[in-house]
């Protein structure tokens, strides 16, 4: 009846988690933690992009796929990956108007991803559906060009877009403006590493998906004894991959654990069957989040008052200043700005400021490294976790001498 996710740490030679659900606070251990806390999404921050009316487009996917909301009635789509395709379908089948796809990848990358493309033949061929169902409703796309900017005072009221060379830096070429009532912008997906940061497992910068992921052996175990991890927290493999990741590191922590696990002749080949199918399943979903990773160009879309942490209200600005007096990493403009210290607990922000950074340093991913992992890992209402006491009964300790 607990929910996961609000505190984690490792105690050897196993696991507590506390938790706080609809019962209140609990706490359980284990000798053996599998993580699976999926992906999040990746945001390019650009002058408006905290107005009301803006959605992420994985938020947006959830809004109309599991609830039936339109976003808004005129909507702009933007960003990159298969998503912009997806989220259009959805508005046009609920009745609200496409205005515009912004896509900033252009054509060329996605007939690079071809090949992979075609290993899951039915993933391709409903994509291509789709990409016939928005040429039928005359749905505008802009392929390598991007946003602008988002305009509005209190709330989303036009898009001003532009094209971007093959790096995503804005060329000369014309502006355009449209009306919308609200704007789906995204990335792609990173892998979700709160808890296995916080486990201090080891990670790595993965260039070629654009996301720090943590280091794992074949069967999904990493640094830490006894911390597995599979699905997209393991790298934004795709939702084909996923079911495949989660049976393949649950037998191989069954057989960790267990002297006898049954047939263990007929567990090791559903594990080679589970690797193998999630291996073929990857191909694809790798091939779509590469094609979302932004490009260096894209830290450029922000001016000097964007905000960058939405929770704290950092701005581009800020950031500039820190590193102008010495900051080199996350971690230090983090201490000085609160960066990545809001309620979000640095899921929104992190990786965007993280991308500026080495931009603005002229530095790389690693140097900038990661956010250091803190507990609780979700905003804990204080009630739930301090009981009922009365301060007449506290112990207090004794003053220290003079």
């Amino acid at each position: 009846t607990c929910a996961f996710g609000h505190r984690v740490w490792h105690i050897e030679p196993g696991f507590v988690i506390n938790t706080v659900g609809p019962d209140g606070a609990c706490a359980f251990s284990a000798d053996v933690l599998i993580v699976a806390t999926g992906a999040l999404e990746r945001h390019c921050p650009i002058p408006g992009w905290t107005l009301p009316g803006v959605f992420g487009l994985a938020a947006a996917t959830v809004l109309l796929k599991a609830h039936g909301v339109l976003p808004g009635r005129r909507v702009a789509l933007a960003g990159s990956g298969p998503l912009l395709a997806l989220v259009a379908i959805k508005i046009l089948e609920l009745g609200g108007e496409v205005s515009c796809i912004v896509d900033a990848a252009g054509r060329r990358d996605w007939l690079a991803s071809a090949a992979p493309m075609l290993t899951a033949p039915g993933l391709a061929a409903r994509g291509a559906g789709w990409l016939a169902r928005l040429a039928k409703a005359r749905v505008p796309v802009f392929s390598r060009h991007a946003l602008r900017r988002i305009d509005g005072i209190h709330s989303v009221g036009a898009v001003s877009f532009g094209p971007v060379d093959r790096d995503w830096r804005p060329t000369g070429g014309p502006e355009q403006t449209i009306a919308v009532d609200a704007v789906c912008t995204g990335f792609g997906l990173v892998p979700s590493t709160d808890v296995t940061r916080l486990l201090q497992a080891e990670h790595a910068f993965n260039r070629d998906t654009g996301a720090w992921t943590v280091r794992t052996n074949p069967e999904g175990m990493t640094s830490v004894p006894g911390l597995y991890v599979c699905g997209d927290a393991a790298g934004v493999d795709g939702a084909a991959a996923a079911p495949h990741s989660g049976r393949l590191v649950a037998l191989c922590a069954v057989q960790a654990i267990t002297n006898t696990s049954g047939d263990r002749a007929a567990d090791t080949r559903q594990i080679q069957t589970e690797r193998r199918a999630r291996q073929r399943k990857a191909r694809f979903g790798l091939a779509m989040t590469r094609l979302s990773v932004p490009r260096f160009g894209a830290n450029s879309w922000s001016d000097a008052e964007t905000i960058i942490c939405r929770c704290e209200g950092v701005t581009r600005s800020e950031i500039e200043t820190v590193l102008g007096n010495g900051a080199s990493t996350f971690n230090d403009v983090k201490s000085v700005t609160r960066c990545g210290m809001g309620a979000c607990g640095g899921r929104i922000c992190s990786e965007p400021a993280c991308a500026l950074i080495a931009h603005l340093n002229d530095s790389t991913r690693e140097a900038v490294g990661q956010s250091t992992g803190r507990s609780p890992l979700r905003p804990v209402v204080l009630d739930d976790i301090s009981g009922s006491f009365d301060y007449d009964e506290l112990a207090f300790p004794h003053p220290a001498p003079a």
